[in-house]
């Protein structure tokens, strides 16, 4: 029996659709949920990546700003930016879109913004926040897999889960975020040994490793739910054919894009998976969508208090 798709298109559709009628609630309120997102230089995916982020804050009536640096940009000159956004109190959320150019430090620039405006959540706080069980503003990507796993009634207490992956941007995260709620968590990585072994205890599988196709067939029980966070692009026919030989739909869109893109899952796990998120149309949605929900709670913890009555209630 193939594996459920669980539909990341439906998810993030769902969860924008919420967070409109709090920003429409929220303005009858007096107050408009800000977020500016700073950009350094001139990837063309981190421009895209931008470029989506700014418009759904605008089709869902939040203000946004793009403030897009040159290549040269200095270290100095990205915290003074990041400091005068941490002081204006329309501005509730304050992205920094990695990757930054080289020379910067990164490292500086993340930890200069405000926690209670790090919707990224890669401060340093927020990281302790989220080890230690406590409110605050979680990663994006790894949030939005846990809405996917509610929303989809997929019980997380008791099961045995394994995050291959240990990035601070997905795999250290989620498995703070599935051990806060009660599974038992394997993190394992490039140096992991007999991984499909550990793969195959799994009753929810992530794959955040960054390696096309990675996850086969023997890596995952049957009955699984497996979570494909990687984007990868295939250009190459042969690889193309790898993956998806006798798809004749896919091959048609590759030939005519030249590419076609291939998660960390290869697709055949969807053969003996219980439930699987496609690639694309899975994971990757919901991590703008999640976006949205820190920034509307930056929002609310700041200039509204209504968070942080609820929790402490």
């Amino acid at each position: 029996m193939p594996a459920i798709i669980l539909d990341g298109n439906k998810i993030a559709a769902d969860i924008k659709k919420e967070a409109a009628d709090e920003v429409r609630r929220m303005r009858s309120a007096g107050t408009q949920p800000g977020l500016a997102v700073v950009i350094a230089g001139d990837d063309p995916a981190s421009n895209i990546y931008v470029r989506n982020k700014v418009k759904a804050c605008e089709e869902l009536g939040i203000h946004s700003e793009k403030h897009a640096l040159p290549e040269s940009v200095t270290t100095d000159e990205l915290l003074e930016l990041v400091q005068s956004l941490n002081q204006r109190d329309e501005i509730d959320g304050v992205l920094v879109q990695l990757p930054l150019p080289k020379h910067v430090d990164h490292r500086r620039v993340l930890t200069a913004v405000d926690p209670l405006k790090d919707v990224d959540g890669f401060h340093p706080v927020n990281v302790g926040n989220l080890a230690t069980g406590r409110p605050g503003l979680f990663p994006c990507t790894p949030l939005g897999i846990m809405e996917i796993l509610r929303r989809e009634n997929i019980r997380v207490e008791g099961a045995e889960a394994v995050v291959v992956g240990r990035s601070e941007v997905v795999g250290k995260p989620i498995s703070m975020m599935l051990l806060n709620q009660s599974a038992t968590v394997s993190i394992c990585h490039s140096k992991t040994r007999n991984l499909p072994d550990v793969c195959r205890r799994a009753d929810i599988l992530v794959a955040a490793i960054g390696r096309p196709g990675m996850i086969t067939r023997d890596f995952v029980k049957p009955g699984a739910t497996v979570i494909d966070v990687g984007i990868n692009r295939v250009t190459d026919l042969a690889e193309f054919e790898r993956f998806f030989s006798g798809d004749g739909k896919r091959r048609d869109s590759f030939e005519k894009r030249g590419s076609t893109l291939v998660g960390d899952v290869h697709p055949d796990v969807a053969a003996v998976a219980g439930a699987i998120t496609p690639v694309p149309g899975g994971v990757g949605l919901l991590t703008v969508a999640m976006l949205i929900v820190n920034t509307l709670k930056a929002c609310k913890t700041r200039r509204m208090g209504e968070v942080a009555q609820a929790e402490r209630a």
